[in-house]
């Protein structure tokens, strides 16, 4: 394959790790903030791919291959967090801690929580895997193919 056929190979499987979590999400998976975290490199990884069919220029290849990486180390701190391995972002993971400062009216109340979708819990798995997982493992894959597609220009 050439460098651009690699180029577009890479962008594309970006490109269908969103619309893939992005169906997901039609299903009634609302994503956490880690989830939409894992989201933003795609996006630049595909930008970075059409960008470089158009230009050519060798540093967008490098670009998506840093955005693939990234991606794919939010994804495994991700899953980490949903496996207990560390703490994850006070604002969406808890197990309880600091209730003690809070009146009884605090912990009764439901104002402002409808839309926490928590980061430390797993809402879909395959094969043992959530989604966190296998954005990580498809993102280092495509970090390969962008790296690949560097060494052929």
């Amino acid at each position: 394959m050439t460098s651009k056929q690699l180029v577009i190979l890479a962008a594309a499987g970006s490109l269908a790790l969103l619309l893939g979590a992005w169906g997901f999400q039609a299903l009634g998976y609302a994503p956490c903030k880690m989830c939409i975290w894992q989201r933003w490199p795609h996006g630049v990884a595909v930008l970075a791919g059409l960008a470089f069919a158009a230009l050519g220029a060798r540093v967008l290849i490098l670009l998506g291959a840093l955005s693939a990486f990234v991606t794919g180390a939010i994804g495994v701190y991700h899953s980490g967090v949903e496996r207990g391995f560390w703490e994850g972002p006070s604002s969406c993971t808890g197990g309880g801690e600091g209730l003690g400062g809070l009146s009884g009216s605090d912990l009764l109340s439901t104002a402002g929580t409808a839309n926490i979708v928590m980061c430390d819990e797993v809402a879909w798995s395959l094969f043992g895997l959530s989604m966190a997982s296998w954005n990580a493992v498809f993102a280092f894959a495509l970090c390969a193919i962008w790296i690949a597609a560097y060494r052929k220009t």
